[in-house]
């Protein structure tokens, strides 16, 4: 029967050893070994064999369980529920702050067994010696061929044993042990010498033994000295050999070979010639390991690029929201252009959205695939937007220590946009220009030009027939440029799309900022269809972060939310601006405050506004003339 004997440390029975048989029960009541403080359940964990090994495991107490080795800390909780008990670890119970602490004591089952130890830093001083016949030279040289060119961990281990097998007649089974984490070497593999899968246990202690002297070691006469030892023993192992597996200074598993027949011992020369053999299957091992980690973290990363853009594809879809004739002319336009390779120009004021129709050109094209790059031109000054743009060699100006993809170059196969193009100056024009009509650039620095094949969308707020009038941007880019030019109307222009945008952003805020605001009232709808919007829908996206930032309370937002700005640019629309006097002048009042909300309900199209006001348009001419209002 196992047994294991457990030194109390700290707690209400410090000082004290108990043996106790294993599996054991541990808690403040009802256990093998009762620990009477507070802090600990009731049945707080068990110690119990598990195929030759001792393990703990926590039983899902209150304040939890802490496994340590040397240095190495783990929490049981969770996954890790249970751990491996090695001699000299600790089991930390309870309170973190201050635990019972109980130290693991083993009996040394190996002590006296081990007939053969070589470190493995001494491997090189007998090398050469138990390799120096020619068969055993050429069974390492072919096999040590296959393991380099395994990439696959099991095909490696396959060619390990068939490796083991040829160097020692002997051998009965191979087991190979991997570190999976600190201090953790479950067994990975394990053969018969017939080649097929075989249930080899892995002695616990010799593992131990192994990793802590970093040696290989030899065990004979099995059959009588390792009675203690199960794992070693069950099934007839006769003698063993347990060699590490190492990478540098870094022991990476253990590889076990028994002998179960009476044809001979293993001797000291089977250990020495094991032991050679086991650096070709490290280096191995921990290649073809260090290969699946990098095909995974490939996979994991490609993943989340996919994710990355169908997040982004999908803000670009839902990005160009309204139903306004002007803005459904602009989602028509690029749906016409995408796939084409002609450049394209984006027009329109400052905050309507330039760079959003840009990205909608790529992520609906057939370039969606490679790279979107966005330059503003007037964020950099010229020389330092030159090496941004088309890059530089190593050494063409001070600073310069290394050599730079510009952003044409890392664009190549997809879109580059160049916001605010009109402040670019000349030299940079003809640079541009060079790429529109050969396709190719020049880095700083250069000996030669470089191909490039990207499209390129720019944007500006500036009126580029007036700049190329007055000379100050070329002619012949302009019309390179203005192949086929798109205008983002200014929100004053669409305000049907107002309400939109603003629940469009107001929810994407509320989500953000946890707020409990589902929508607007009527009122505040129509102050906010009825402002200008000089700052068009970037003013209008800070305007909704603005109010949820603020608002805590309530589920609606009201007129007061609003910016006094607006409020105070909107207040035709209060009744109270209705001036008193006669019914006549009231009721022009009312009647010139209908006319003005009509319009902007229908974006200044008279046809649409008289039809919604039952009159014709004639009339509705009439209207605004007598009242100022036909300009």
């Amino acid at each position: 029967m196992a047994e294991v004997t457990l030194r109390v440390l700290t707690g209400a029975r410090k000082g004290e050893v108990v043996t106790l048989p294993v599996p054991c029960a541990i808690g403040r009541s009802g256990a093998d070994l009762v620990l009477p403080d507070a802090h600990l359940s009731g049945r707080h964990g068990l110690i119990e064999a598990v195929d030759g090994a001792l393990r703990y495991r926590d039983r899902g107490s209150s304040n939890g369980s802490m496994h340590r080795r040397g240095d190495v800390e783990t929490t049981l909780a969770g996954a890790e529920m249970e751990a491996e008990l090695w001699d000299g670890d600790e089991l930390h119970l309870g309170d973190r702050a201050g635990p019972v602490v109980l130290r693991v004591e083993l009996p040394d089952e190996l002590a006296g067994q081990v007939v053969a130890m070589r470190p493995i830093a001494e491997v090189d001083q007998f090398a050469a010696r138990v390799t120096g016949e020619p068969g055993r030279l050429s069974i390492l040289y072919r096999h040590t061929a296959d393991l380099g060119a395994s990439t696959d961990l099991s095909e490696v281990l396959e060619v390990a044993a068939r490796l083991v097998f040829e160097l020692l007649p002997r051998a009965s089974n191979v087991a190979v042990a991997l570190q999976e984490r600190a201090g953790q070497f479950p067994v990975v593999f394990a053969r018969g010498r017939d080649g097929q899968p075989t249930d080899v246990p892995v002695s616990r202690t010799l593992l131990k033994q192994v990793v802590e002297t970093r040696s290989a070691l030899l065990l004979a006469n099995a059959s009588s000295e390792l009675a203690g030892v199960r794992s070693v023993v069950r099934g007839g192992m006769i003698s063993v050999l347990a060699v590490p597996l190492w990478t540098g200074a870094h022991i990476r598993g253990v590889i076990q070979v028994d002998n179960r027949t009476h044809a001979g011992l293993f001797g000291a020369e089977d250990l020495e010639l094991l032991t050679v053999a086991a650096g070709p299957v490290s280096f191995a091992a921990e290649n073809a390991r260090l290969v699946a980690k990098l095909r995974l973290a490939e996979q994991r990363l490609e993943r989340e690029n996919r994710y990355l853009k169908e997040r982004e594809e999908q803000a670009t879809y839902t990005g160009i929201l309204g139903e306004n004739p002007a803005t459904r002319a602009v989602i028509d336009g690029i749906a016409k252009v995408r796939d084409t390779r002609v450049p394209v120009l984006i027009q329109g004021e400052t905050g309507t959205g330039k760079e959003l129709v840009a990205r909608a050109l790529h992520y609906t094209s057939q370039r969606r695939d490679h790279l979107f790059v966005a330059q503003n031109v007037s964020a950099l000054p010229e020389n330092l937007l030159e090496s941004e743009l088309f890059g530089h060699m190593r050494g063409a100006f001070t600073g310069a220590d290394r050599d730079k993809k510009g952003l044409f170059e890392l664009a190549d196969g997809g879109t580059i946009f160049l916001d605010e193009l009109g402040e670019m100056g000349p030299t940079l024009q003809a640079k541009l220009l060079r790429v529109l009509q050969e396709g190719e650039i020049w880095p700083v620095g250069a000996p030669r030009p470089k191909k490039v094949d990207v499209r390129v969308v720019s944007a500006t707020h500036r009126d580029l027939e007036k700049m190329v009038a007055e000379g100050t941007f070329r002619q012949d880019l302009f019309y390179r440029l203005h192949v086929f030019p798109l205008r983002m109307p200014p929100l004053r222009e669409r305000r049907s799309d107002i309400p939109v945008l603003a629940r469009h952003f107001l929810y994407r805020y509320a989500r953000e900022f946890g707020r409990p605001i589902s929508g607007f009232t009527p009122e505040a709808i129509e102050r906010l269809k009825a402002y200008d919007w000089p700052g068009n829908v970037r003013e209008l996206q800070n305007e909704l972060q603005r109010i949820l930032i603020q608002r805590t309370e309530g589920d609606l937002v009201l007129v007061e939310d609003l910016s006094d700005r607006i409020i105070q640019r909107t207040a035709a629309l209060d009744a109270a601006e209705v001036p008193t006097g006669s019914l006549k002048d009231m009721m022009d009042a009312v009647e010139r405050t209908l006319l003005t909300r009509a319009l902007a309900e229908h974006d200044g199209n008279k046809t649409k506004t008289a039809a919604a006001l039952g009159i014709t348009r004639e009339g509705l001419h009439k209207k605004l003339a007598r009242f100022g209002m036909s300009g």
